[in-house]
């Protein structure tokens, strides 16, 4: 097997107000993670995404007064350090940042409020003033991804406004259209909070933050997602008092899922591994020991290595991923508490 490159992690926080660079090198079977620089970026940012296709990054506070929520647009050299950031101004503070698959636009939903906005992209891929906006009357949204064909997007809500609403998206111009039904009726006490796609199949996956572990459902071909899978990763017998689920990515190949595990009130901090099947369905493969309350998650550019943060231990690690979905942890960094969003690149 090649051995992994070396990559770059951008995070905010938003207790400091700074973009920690963090330059991830590979040392034998090890990585080694040392912090190469940290902006002041004037604003108190948590949420954080990167362009698909350009040298950029986009960083939003989870709130602040309407029309005028800090954010910036941080852009990268040739080879992938920081150059510059620029101020934006969005609608709404974000729990969570996603660009379309036609690289037109950028979306952001809040937590707060429910609400998501579409915002232009020029051809510079800067923001411009949202073209569209969704409003439910309803809080506890948590995440927004358009799907592979650019067709459709899903908001997941979480906790006493369960819902998972489903979207029909236009590319060209950012409309938005519910389908119907608009709710794809996810089972009570699921609480569908992140998701991931297949890169073929047509499967989308979602970390269950109520139910502690993943659901899996089949997106058919007008747009409706239906459940398949209801997955508890739990010990028979345990609680799922104090605990909640997190972040979820899938690996490059849809070979693995990995989702996290945070333990508020009980000392169960882990990562949950699955490997997926031919049929698409999620196979549970076990749970990682992993720092205190692991939030966000991010895979290496070349898929060799899992990165998820730790809000209360305060720390980044890395986990190299085996051939069979396992993992070994290969470093951990220090940094601020509270930090949660990253991207690796």
């Amino acid at each position: 097997m090649a051995e992994a490159a070396g990559f770059r992690v951008f995070a905010s926080s938003s207790r400091s107000g700074t973009l920690w660079i963090v330059k991830a090198t590979p040392e034998g079977k090890g990585l080694q993670l040392q912090v190469e620089r940290k902006v002041a970026l004037g604003l108190a940012g948590r949420v954080i995404t990167a362009h698909p296709a350009k040298p950029l990054l986009y960083v939003t506070a989870t709130g602040g007064d309407p029309g005028k929520v800090p954010g910036a647009v941080v852009s990268l050299s040739a080879k992938g350090a920081y150059e510059k950031h620029v101020p934006v101004q969005f609608n709404d503070g974000a729990c969570y940042l996603s660009v379309d698959r036609g690289h037109k636009h950028l979306l952001g939903v809040s937590y707060g409020n429910g609400r998501l906005h579409v915002y232009p992209l020029g051809k510079d891929g800067m923001p411009g003033k949202s073209v569209a906006t969704v409003d439910e009357g309803i809080n506890a949204a948590h995440c927004v991804l358009v799907s592979p064909d650019n067709r459709n997007l899903y908001i997941p809500y979480v906790k006493g406004n369960l819902a998972l609403l489903q979207y029909g998206y236009n590319g060209d111009t950012g409309a938005i259209t519910a389908l119907e039904p608009k709710d794809a009726r996810p089972p009570q006490g699921t609480g569908p909070r992140h998701m991931a796609y297949h890169p073929k199949l047509p499967m989308v996956y979602f970390t269950n933050e109520q139910g502690i572990g993943l659901s899996t459902y089949r997106r058919q071909a007008n747009g409706q997602l239906k459940i398949e899978q209801d997955l508890n990763v739990l010990p028979q017998g345990m609680s799922k008092t104090g605990l909640s689920a997190s972040d979820l990515v899938i690996t490059p190949d849809g070979k693995f899922l990995f989702g996290g595990l945070r333990g508020h009130r009980q000392d169960f901090d882990r990562v949950s591994r699955y490997r997926v099947l031919e049929n698409g369905h999620a196979e549970f493969l076990g749970l990682t020991e992993a720092d205190k309350i692991p939030w966000g998650f991010a895979l290496s550019p070349d898929g060799k290595y899992l990165l998820v943060t730790a809000t209360t231990g305060a720390t980044l690690t890395a986990y190299r991923i085996s051939a069979t979905g396992g993992l070994t942890p290969a470093a951990t960094l220090k940094w601020d508490a509270g930090i949660s969003d990253l991207v690796a690149r």
